[in-house]
């Protein structure tokens, strides 16, 4: 049986939103979807602060949270096939071990826990940092202007899984696909202690996005994909190229990621201020020297 679309759902507006973007995701590769609470029996609730039917109102709540969630994902695609899932323990861990056995994992942006001023909340940060699978977060407040997919690229290996994920969307949206290069001259040319000429750079910089998009060019040949090289920094160039867009897609352990980081500044940044939904898709964990982190 094929691994299904994992979402988290907890009541709020950002899960409302993840769970339609899953119940479409599901409809457009053909997978079940999987619907899942977790619920969190706080550490200071316990023997010495008893809440009288605490225990009790959160089972039930999450309970009703599903069901929400199923009559969502049915009202957008009556016929498809729908399981639920209440478990125990933190929502963030229990949505990373459930991304071992899910093809794709989605969540909302910020949950109820969230506060005001926070664009991504702690459940989305840990589950980006740590799921096995592609992590997708979406927004309650996003109107893509146009269906086009933006996946970030620094010409390293770790790309690839992006790109690959990047030009399978695309192509089950029938969108273009734009990559996106942002990359800033070194100190050392501006303050003039490195002599080179910035438009010799940029064409070196060219050369290698376009090789990076070659093979899976040839893989999709029915998607329009073109490039764009960006003199800012990558989380700037990002975020503005979300600005249109209907998903961005961004991959771990790119250029400059550092190895005891769980979530990199690059992914970070976009997560946080990107205005559409964000993709972060893993390198192969077989693949990895060093301890997993994204970029």
């Amino acid at each position: 049986m094929a691994n299904p679309i994992v979402v988290g759902a907890d009541g709020s507006p950002s899960a409302a939103a993840a769970v339609e973007w899953a119940a479409d995701e599901a409809v457009r590769k053909e997978l079940p979807l999987k619907v899942v609470h977790a619920v969190y029996h706080l550490p200071y609730v316990g023997a010495t602060y008893v809440v009288p039917g605490l225990e009790d109102a959160l089972t039930r709540a999450g309970r009703r949270f599903l069901e929400e969630a199923e009559r969502l994902a049915w009202a957008r695609h009556p016929d498809m096939d729908t399981s639920v899932a209440l478990l125990d323990g933190p929502p963030g861990r229990v949505l990373a071990a459930q991304s071992a056995q899910a093809s794709e994992l989605v969540v909302g942006g910020r949950g109820r826990g969230g506060f005001v001023g926070m664009l991504l909340g702690s459940v989305s940060a840990h589950v980006a940092g740590h799921a096995a699978a592609p992590v997708v977060v979406v927004r309650p407040d996003y109107t893509p202007m146009r269906a086009e997919v933006v996946v970030g690229i620094d010409g390293s290996a770790e790309c690839e899984p992006a790109l690959g994920y990047a030009f399978e969307q695309a192509r089950l949206l029938g969108c273009p696909l734009r990559a996106v290069y942002g990359w800033q001259l070194p100190s050392e040319i501006s303050s003039g202690w490195f002599v080179r000429d910035s438009e010799d750079v940029q064409r070196m910089r060219d050369r290698l996005v376009m090789g990076a998009l070659a093979t899976w060019r040839a893989t999709y040949p029915d998607v329009p994909a073109d490039v764009k090289v960006i003199h800012d920094h990558p989380v700037t160039a990002l975020v503005e190229a979300s600005r249109d867009a209907a998903l961005l897609v961004v991959g771990s352990r790119g250029r400059g990621a550092v190895g005891s980081a769980v979530l990199g500044s690059v992914s970070r940044g976009v997560l946080h201020h990107a205005r559409c939904p964000v993709a972060v898709v893993r390198h192969p964990p077989a693949a990895d020297t060093t301890t997993p982190a994204v970029h």
